[in-house]
């Protein structure tokens, strides 16, 4: 019960911030990456982690599209056209109810910095993802303008990114993924602003998109990363069974040398093995 109502705290203070203006410019930031970045993954079933609020799946060609989400989508958040990808409950993302080698793609938008137990929640995606399945994580980044703002609530500040979340740096997820054998092919930093709370100063730093994009990428609030799981293949060998004539040929000597004596010189010849025979009989013979 108590890690059940920890949950639903750090979902309700995220909840919170994405209502805010600086939680709309990251929905919208992630929204428009994630839609492209999904665009060319193929297969049969796609599953979003949580953060209904985002549509990631939206721009998918998979048949069978779902979200999975420990809570129901809050429209006030949701901005997008046509209909929404279907919604899920489910109580834990640390045991996902779905058999093992099922998923081809599943996106996890912010699921990791607020899960109880984030390498609990890797593994299972790791279960449920087939062979060469792909997976993409989204972050706020602790090492960015955000970040900083974040720490400074250590000083006394009020805070700005939820209390809840503990934020992974991208070389520490890529740790992770390693262990479980993901290879990360894929990442993008975004979300360049400083931490401002309206709307209007959002819109006077909008110019750091593209600066930031060029000059210092690795700054940006927001980070997205595509992992592809591999899994190494087995080639059995069993024993080498030859032949008992193929061994007995391999046995047998090309060729033999000879030495023949003369009365004023002596020589070498190469002979077969029948040969060699033979002339030996013959010498044995003569003495």
């Amino acid at each position: 019960m108590d890690q059940l109502a920890t949950a639903g705290a750090a979902d309700g203070a995220l909840s919170a911030f994405l209502r805010s203006p600086p939680g709309r410019y990251a929905l919208a930031w992630e929204q428009q990456h994630l839609a492209a970045c999904v665009a060319d993954i193929f297969g049969y079933h796609a599953l979003q982690l949580g953060m209904p609020e985002i549509d990631a799946l939206r721009e998918n060609r998979m048949p069978l599209r779902f979200c999975a989400s420990d809570r129901l989508l809050d429209a006030r958040l949701y901005n997008g056209d046509g209909e929404h990808t279907r919604v899920a409950v489910i109580n834990r993302y640390e045991e996902l109810p779905f058999a093992s080698a099922s998923i081809d793609l599943v996106v996890m938008p912010h699921i990791l910095e607020f899960a109880q137990e984030p390498h609990q929640v890797l593994r299972e995606v790791d279960r449920v993802l087939v062979p060469e399945g792909h997976v993409v994580i989204t972050g706020f980044n602790p090492g960015s303008l955000w970040g900083l703002r974040q720490m400074m609530v250590r000083l006394g500040m009020s805070e700005f990114l939820p209390r809840a979340g503990q934020f992974i740096a991208l070389p520490r997820l890529k740790d992770w993924l390693k262990l479980l054998s993901f290879e990360v092919n894929r990442g993008r930093f975004g979300c360049y602003a400083p931490s401002v709370r309206s709307d209007k100063w959002l819109g006077r730093w909008r110019f750091m998109e593209k600066a930031g994009d060029r000059w210092w990428p690795v700054l940006g609030s927001v980070y997205m990363l595509t992992a592809v799981k591999r899994v190494r293949g087995m080639r059995l060998i069993g024993p080498a069974w030859k032949r008992k004539e193929e061994r007995a040929r391999a046995l047998v000597p090309v060729a033999n040398r000879s030495l023949l004596v003369t009365g004023e010189a002596a020589s070498v010849r190469v002979d077969d093995g029948e040969q060699a025979a033979h002339d030996a009989a013959l010498r044995s013979r003569r003495r």
